[in-house]
């Protein structure tokens, strides 16, 4: 279901201006699901996809250290495409209800890390 849902996430994003920049990203142990350019910021998405909340909300699935190594996957993918721009790490959180019907929570900014 996971794969299923950061194809909807992508469309998702397209809907709302994004442009999809990459999907899958690895880097060392990371992976990021989106990459993708909102007006003049690179946008960093973790995607996350329940059909149950019986171990939570997807988006209290991105702890800190799933955080800490997407921001050292977004620093080598800054370095590698030689890209200066405003960075931003968002979470679409996803639930797919047994009737089918997909549900989006967008969370803009969700989470950055100091120093």
């Amino acid at each position: 279901m996971g794969k299923e849902g950061e194809e909807k996430a992508v469309t998702f994003l397209q809907e709302k201006g994004y442009v999809i920049l990459e999907k899958n990203y690895r880097s060392g142990r990371a992976e990021v699901d989106i990459i993708a350019g909102f007006k003049d910021i690179i946008v960093f998405v973790e995607v996350k996809t329940r059909s149950s909340y019986v171990f939570g909300y997807p988006e209290e699935s991105v702890n800190s250290a799933k955080q800490k190594l997407l921001v050292r996957a977004a620093g080598n993918y800054m370095y590698e495409k030689n890209i200066e721009k405003e960075v931003r790490f968002d979470i679409i959180a996803i639930f797919k209800s047994k009737d089918e019907k997909w549900y989006f929570k967008h969370f803009e900014d969700a989470f950055f890390l100091y120093g």
